[in-house]
């Protein structure tokens, strides 16, 4: 009667949230049923620091975004409903496991709060990898959590298990990302390929690989306990706040949190280098990207919506005399006016070959973006390979005067203003929701002048002059770049 009393009051202390007052005894069994499981809130009281931060990242978003919303309904309409949960599958994985999105044009409002986004409980389930896409997870049955500890500790809470899906430190953790992240659309074109394309690369290896987790789950420097349990022992963990590109754009709480994380995710994305190559009294401009450290192409993830672009302004005496893709931060990038702008996206394509933006409509998708690292190997021909270079002007021709400083930066719009603004147009997109949209800077602004130029070399018998401030070797082999203006019917 007495182990009775003891463990029923820490199943109370536990369903008030407060596991710090008691330790479990020794042959405690798990008592909580899965709907208290499925529910991230009562993750909550023995996890406050992953709910925290999965709770303000965008997995648990995942249902609301208004963009999101805002595609889903329009293409519910638009297929008459054909789109079944094509898209909650990943937004509302658990909801649609559970069978609560019958009909995906009018439950989603209805959806109890416990079902909404990427639950704790739908990728801690998960037990094997059926496809590598449009969400081909298995959840397991027996209600027993998984996660990356070998050892963890026995709670009345929930049985728990290792699983190196879960474990952020092994590759095959990457095949849960990639499930859900990369996408085939309804008309079999692959639309989304972050994990294709990480599959594909050099961070794929053992020894010496990263995983998605341990670039979008940074590890903590300091122990502490997984648990707020008493006699929890101290572990490393790691962050779920999941930074990206997206941020919660109609919850500032949220999006504030989400800044700063998703800037240090760009910020060690790419390498860059500008060159000045003097021709008489004038001038030819070059700039080398580099996709570095992204472990996916760059845009990744959704690039029929991305807008990546370089800016480059040359100036002789404090006077512009030459620029290409100086966009304000809320306008089209893309308008046809800037014949040398260097912008990174997929175009995509109806079963017909017109242009299209919206994802059900994709029949074929080509793309331009940085190619990922395939070896960190300066002796193997293929690490050139992502040294992106484009001329400006891109039509062989040169500046008039020799600038005496060029400033470039990388730019980019998670989902291009005129996605935003088909959206607005149609009336699933509320329209001041168009302008919280954030343009970023990828880096730093990279700057030169003759002064601190950090290569000085001859190129086909003319003098180069390049600045870089990272470990990008402006004189080894690079790859043309590929302009993609507009979106031309095939």
């Amino acid at each position: 009667m007495a182990a009775t009393n003891s463990r029923s009051g820490w199943i109370f202390a536990l369903l008030l949230g407060s596991c710090t007052t008691a330790t479990p005894p020794p042959d405690a069994t798990p008592t909580m049923t899965r709907a208290e499981l499925v529910d991230p809130a009562r993750c909550q009281a023995c996890h406050p620091d992953q709910f925290h931060d999965w709770s303000a990242s965008m997995h648990a978003y995942a249902t609301d975004d208004p963009v999101f919303r805002a595609m889903c309904e329009r293409g519910q309409r638009e297929t008459g409903g054909k789109l079944g949960t094509f898209c909650l599958k990943c937004h509302a994985p658990q909801a649609v496991a559970d069978g609560l999105l019958v009909d995906a044009a009018t439950d989603i409002d209805k959806l109890p709060q416990a079902y909404r986004g990427v639950t704790c409980f739908f990728c801690h389930s998960v037990d094997a990898i059926a496809d590598t896409h449009n969400n081909g997870l298995h959840q397991a049955t027996d209600l027993v959590l998984r996660g990356p500890l070998a050892d963890p500790m026995a709670t009345t809470a929930h049985a728990s298990a290792y699983s190196d899906l879960l474990d952020r430190d092994q590759l095959p953790s990457s095949t849960l990302c990639g499930s859900c992240h990369d996408v085939v659309t309804p008309l079999g074109a692959q639309l989304e390929r972050g994990f294709q394309e990480w599959h594909g690369s050099v961070f794929n290896q053992s020894p010496g690989g990263n995983t998605c987790g341990q670039c979008h789950m940074p590890q903590r420097p300091q122990l502490s306990a997984v648990a707020a349990v008493a006699g929890a022992p101290l572990r490393r963990v790691h962050s779920h706040l999941t930074p990206a590109i997206d941020t919660a754009l109609d919850n500032p709480a949220n999006k504030a949190l989400q800044v700063q994380a998703v800037q240090d995710e760009l910020d060690k994305s790419l390498q860059s280098a500008v060159c000045v190559q003097k021709l008489g009294a004038g001038a030819r401009l070059s700039v080398i990207l580099d996709n570095v450290a992204a472990g996916h192409g760059f845009p990744s993830g959704s690039a029929l919506d991305r807008r990546v672009w370089l800016e480059i302004v040359a100036r002789k005496a404090g006077q512009i005399v030459y620029q290409s893709g100086t966009v304000a931060d809320n306008a089209v990038v893309d308008t046809g006016a800037d014949p040398d702008l260097w912008l990174l996206r997929d175009c995509v394509y109806d079963a017909n070959g017109a242009p299209v933006h919206m994802f059900w409509q994709v029949a074929s998708a080509v793309g331009n973006a940085l190619p990922v690292q395939l070896t960190f190997n300066p002796g193997d021909p293929r690490f050139y390979q992502s040294h992106i270079r484009a001329e400006f002007p891109s039509n062989g021709t040169q500046l008039s005067v020799m600038p005496d400083e060029v400033a470039v930066r990388v730019r980019l719009q998670p989902i291009g203003r005129e996605v935003l603004d088909d959206l607005v147009l149609s009336g699933d997109l509320t329209p001041t929701l168009r302008d919280a949209m954030p343009t970023w800077q990828v880096g730093a602004t990279l700057t030169w002048t003759p002064a601190t130029a950090t290569h000085t070399f001859t190129q086909d018998g003319l003098a180069m002059s390049c600045r870089t401030d990272t470990n990008l070797n402006p004189q080894a082999d690079s790859v043309p770049a590929v302009r993609m203006p507009g979106c031309k019917p095939k």
